[in-house]
């Protein structure tokens, strides 16, 4: 499985300040970029599932739903996500 709670637990701690600090937005939006990497690199290998590629857009809105939550909220807090994880241009 490639998102053991190791990984988690690092991805939280690295942008959702502690481990055990899951329900931060930096923490989920981090979560998220991870999946969608891990299933865009899937898809390029294999074109015709298009049950993961209906997860992919699942998941890219729900990041987009809470990246527009912190940019309404938090402008700061969006630029350095958006900077940190490489996001946009």
């Amino acid at each position: 499985m490639y998102l053991t709670k190791e990984v988690k637990a690092e991805i939280f701690a690295k942008h959702g300040e502690t481990a055990a600090n899951t329900g931060k937005a930096e923490g989920q939006i981090a979560l998220f970029t991870f999946r969608i990497n891990h299933l865009t690199e899937h898809l390029k290998k294999n074109r015709h599932d298009f049950n993961t590629e209906r997860s992919l857009v699942k998941l890219v809105g729900k990041r987009r739903s809470l990246l527009d939550y912190l940019k309404k909220t938090e402008i700061n807090r969006y630029r350095e996500i958006i900077k940190e994880l490489n996001i946009r241009k």
